[in-house]
C-alpha cells in the first residue's frame, strides 16, 4: 500500500498524509483543514502529527482546526511565525513517529527558517521520501524571499546530494510551467523536451506529476544544473 496520500487543494497546493502504520498518519503542510479531515474521516485514519516546512499561510492554514479536531501535535522550525507549534525542530534532528524516523534538513532560501523532511530508504520506503515544501519543486525551485541566491543554491545542492531514487514531494504543482521555462532556456535539451511531453500526457490522462525523484531533478531541473548563484 502506498504510504503517501496526496491531497490537492486550492489552485496548486499539495498536502500530504503519510501512513506510518495501519491507521495512523501525519500530515505535511496542511493548508486546508477541511480537505485533510475529509480524507482521514473517509479512510478511518488517525492524525497524530503535523509537519510544517515553513510559515507561509498556504502551508499552515489548517493547523489550528486540525489540532482542535484531531488532537494532533504540530512540528516545525519557526515557533514565532507558525500557529500552534508544539515541537520546534532544528537541522539534523531526527523525529521518531512510531517506527518511522524523520530527518530534518534545514533549507533556508524561500524563507530563512525553511526545512525539508526526509525518510531514508527502509521497509515500505525502498527509495526514500523527501518533502520539500517550497524549496525544491518538480522542475523548479521556490522564490527567494528572505535569503539570497547563494543561500538557496546551497540548500538545493544539499537536497541534490540525497540518493538518486529518493521520491520528492513538493508543496505546489508548478510542473508544466517549470519545464516550459526550462525548455525556453535550452530548446535543444532532449531530456527536458521528452519529460515535458510525458508530463503533458500524464495530465491529459488525469495522472499526477508529483512525486519526482532526485535523479530526475538532477537531470532536468535547471536550478540543480547551475553552478553559481548568479544563474538562479
Amino acid at each position: 500500500m502506498e504510504p503517501v496520500i496526496t491531497i490537492p487543494t486550492f489552485s496548486d497546493n499539495l498536502i500530504y498524509l503519510y501512513r506510518y502504520d495501519q491507521n495512523n498518519v501525519f500530515a505535511v503542510d496542511p493548508s486546508d483543514a477541511s480537505a485533510v479531515l475529509d480524507i482521514i474521516n473517509k479512510h478511518g485514519l488517525n492524525l497524530t502529527e503535523i509537519f510544517i516546512t515553513h510559515h507561509h499561510w498556504d502551508h499552515v492554514g489548517g493547523n489550528s482546526e486540525l489540532k482542535k479536531a484531531a488532537g494532533c501535535k504540530v512540528i516545525g522550525p519557526d515557533k514565532q511565525r507558525t500557529p500552534g507549534i508544539d515541537h520546534v525542530v532544528e537541522d539534523g534532528e531526527v523525529v521518531t513517529i512510531g517506527n518511522t524516523k524523520v530527518e530534518v534538513i534545514a533549507t533556508p532560501g524561500h524563507t530563512r527558517t525553511s526545512v525539508c523532511y526526509y525518510i531514508g530508504a527502509a521497509g515500505n520506503n525502498e527509495n526514500g521520501i523527501l518533502w520539500t515544501g517550497d524549496t525544491l519543486f518538480t522542475g523548479g525551485c521556490g522564490r527567494v524571499f528572505e535569503c539570497d541566491a547563494k543561500t538557496m543554491l546551497g540548500s538545493l545542492l544539499r537536497l541534490a546530494a540525497l540518493p538518486d531514487e529518493t521520491r520528492v514531494y513538493c508543496g505546489h504543482n508548478y510542473t508544466v510551467e517549470n519545464y516550459e521555462f526550462a525548455l525556453s532556456l535550452g530548446p535543444d535539451n532532449q531530456k527536458v523536451k521528452e519529460h515535458l511531453e510525458q508530463i503533458r500526457e500524464a495530465q491529459k490522462q488525469g495522472g499526477q506529476t508529483v512525486p519526482t525523484t532526485i535523479l530526475q531533478e538532477r537531470a532536468t531541473n535547471v536550478f540543480l544544473r547551475c553552478d553559481t548563484e548568479e544563474k538562479l
